[in-house]
């Protein structure tokens, strides 16, 4: 009897709508990716409050690249770099992907840039699992409230050991497919 193989999922697919274009995340965005990511107020809520140095920086950067789910994120129109996100922890098992590792440049905060990326990000997720995740810091209230505005529901706490770093307690937030599909 053969065994079927199990389907290659392109976490790193080139996404893109009228604001934003994701590109996979290459080794050479370093420079332009910590020029955004060196705000400390862009941390300022979030688990990991020193990432703005460049040494902390390096190691998130790092994660990104072996996690071969990240991506760069540019405005469409001016091609300047909006931040990063990526695509981790996939589970077929269990038919579910964590989103996350996400930051945005504060000149991007407010514009609609946050759920027009995510919801291509989702969208392209329910291509291949039915469940989508997110690990949002306990402290982070600005993520936790854009995550709720995508109709995630949090469905537990949990520490995370984020790439090279200390545990940090975590709101564990998910969208269902279904519920995705049917705006419920």
């Amino acid at each position: 009897m053969m065994s079927v193989p199990e389907k290659r999922v392109d976490l790193q697919k080139n996404l893109e709508n009228e604001l934003v274009r994701l590109v996979p995340l290459q080794e050479n965005d370093f420079e332009r990716l910590y020029a955004v990511a060196s705000d400390p107020l862009i941390w300022a809520q979030h688990p990991n409050k020193d990432r703005y140095k460049e040494e902390v920086f390096r190691n998130f950067f790092k994660g990104a690249i072996e996690s071969g789910g990240a991506y760069l994120i540019l405005d469409q129109l001016s091609g300047e770099v909006v931040g990063s996100s990526r695509y981790y922890d996939y589970n077929a098992g269990q038919n579910q992907i964590f989103i996350g590792y996400t930051f945005v440049g504060r000149k991007f905060w407010g514009q609609g840039y946050n759920p027009s990326f995510k919801k291509l990000m989702i969208d392209h997720a329910f291509g291949f699992t039915t469940q989508v995740l997110f690990h949002i810091g306990a402290e982070n209230i600005r993520s936790q409230k854009a995550i709720q505005a995508l109709n995630a529901v949090k469905i537990g706490e949990q520490e995370v050991t984020y790439y090279g770093e200390t545990p940090k307690k975590n709101f564990v937030y998910r969208i269902g497919k279904m519920e995705w599909e049917t705006g419920l």
